[in-house]
């Protein structure tokens, strides 16, 4: 342990005390969150004037719960309505409470809060511990209790805090403070923390108990951007840490690679298809930030695969790992249900590092991956609804075709086997 963490220890110590007595107790969370939030497509968009229809405004929100709804994403599972940063007037009023910008939000959050609770969705929005948003609107710096308060008054179900605008060192005891005040405003809230992101970019180990028990879901990393070497690097990093991150993710309390760009301009349909199979295997919270009102009909398809959703709402809620990089092509492995008496199923997500401008055929075996059943599994490809399904055993070839920076994704279903299984090096 580094110096700056080992001096951390003793003051931050009656706080994480204060953690476990209050304690995540808000029954959320208990497989992945799924919704959508504003900020990766629109940013902060706020001239209403030359771009109306795209503006952090309430119009934009309506519209898009409308989308959620006629479109077959509540359905899905997508449940989550979410305004980010860039929402807020710049001055709190003269109570010392967050009010909405008046020209974008004439009728108010709560109003805004009810429109899409009657549409069967659920509302979250944005705020940041320090004493300015990442943005420069109000911080909660100093106003944990009131912002709390608020939030629940106007029906929020879901609360992003975020962390600029703060000392990384210190940033912990606000969350914890925080987590403690919606605790008592007796209103379920889902919590997204944003504190590891902070510590882990400048080289800190964030401490993961503390987390475990103060949030629902936590940025572990960098901000995503549109790009695809954005979210390679963001899996390379999870894949490196996994081991001391994958043991914290389960029911309640999840890390968050952060947002799908699934629909956007950066990533192609193939890149796409990957972010998706990844996103599912490492039990990610699956938050889109793309305009529904206008993307395309085979984006949307990756978005609503009831089968790829279902691996990543598995009820185990556990998180899937790298196992290894084989000819420029990652394998990750996640265990399902159902579970046998032999063992679990198994999901297999492939990721394409290859740039060589076809299809590559790659072949592995279950053996391969560590994964064994005396009796075999029951293989079906996740991203091709009409292809059949085909009996394998432990040994025998499973071949792919993975196009370039692409991705695909398939599921292994245990065989009953009066045999026991073993899983090896997972």
């Amino acid at each position: 342990m580094n110096n700056r963490v080992h001096n951390l220890t003793v003051p931050l110590l009656f706080f994480y005390l204060l953690g476990s007595v209050f304690g995540l107790d808000n029954g959320l969370g208990l497989t992945p969150p799924m919704g959508w939030m504003h900020w990766q497509r629109f940013r902060c968009l706020i001239d209403c004037e030359h771009y109306p229809d795209e503006c952090i405004s309430e119009k934009l929100f309506r519209s898009i719960a409308d989308r959620m709804v006629e479109d077959g994403y509540l359905a899905a599972g997508y449940e989550y309505v979410m305004i980010d940063d860039c929402w807020a007037s710049k001055k709190r009023n003269a109570n010392g409470r967050l009010e909405p910008d008046p020209e974008r939000f004439p009728s108010g959050i709560k109003n805004l809060s009810d429109y899409i609770h009657d549409k069967g969705l659920k509302f979250g929005i944005y705020g940041d511990y320090g004493t300015y948003t990442c943005a420069g609107y109000p911080g909660s710096q100093g106003h944990l209790k009131v912002d709390a308060d608020t939030f629940a008054e106007w029906g929020v179900d879901y609360l992003k805090l975020d962390g600029c605008h703060i000392d990384y060192k210190k940033i912990d005891i606000g969350y914890i403070e925080m987590q403690k005040h919606l605790n008592n405003t007796g209103r379920p809230i889902m919590f997204s923390c944003s504190w590891p992101d902070y510590q882990e970019e400048m080289g800190m180990q964030a401490n993961y108990t503390a987390l475990q028990q103060t949030c629902n879901l936590w940025r572990n990393w960098k901000d995503i951007e549109d790009e695809w070497a954005s979210v390679t690097g963001i899996v390379d990093w999870f894949a490196l840490n996994q081991n001391r991150l994958a043991p914290f993710a389960g029911p309640g309390h999840w890390n968050d690679p952060d947002m799908l760009i699934i629909g956007d301009y950066g990533l192609s349909y193939e890149q796409s298809k990957a972010q998706m199979a990844i996103w599912a295997i490492m039990a990610a919270p699956l938050i889109m930030s793309v305009d529904l009102r206008t993307i395309e009909p085979k984006f949307r398809d990756i978005l609503l695969n009831k089968d790829i959703i279902a691996v990543n709402q598995d009820r185990l809620g556990i998180q899937g790992r790298f196992i290894l990089r084989k000819e420029k092509i990652d394998i990750w492995t996640k265990p399902v249900l159902p579970k046998e008496e032999g063992g679990h199923s198994y999901a297999i997500a492939l990721m394409s590092r290859r740039v060589d401008g076809y299809p590559y055929r790659l072949n592995f075996t279950m053996a391969e991956l560590g994964i064994k059943n005396s009796n075999g599994f029951v293989l079906k490809d996740l991203y091709k609804k009409d292809a059949p399904l085909k009996e394998i055993n432990d040994s025998e070839p499973i071949i792919v075709r993975i196009k370039p920076s692409g991705g695909e994704i398939l599921l292994a279903t245990a065989k009953p086997s009066s045999t026991p299984a073993t899983v090896e090096g997972i």
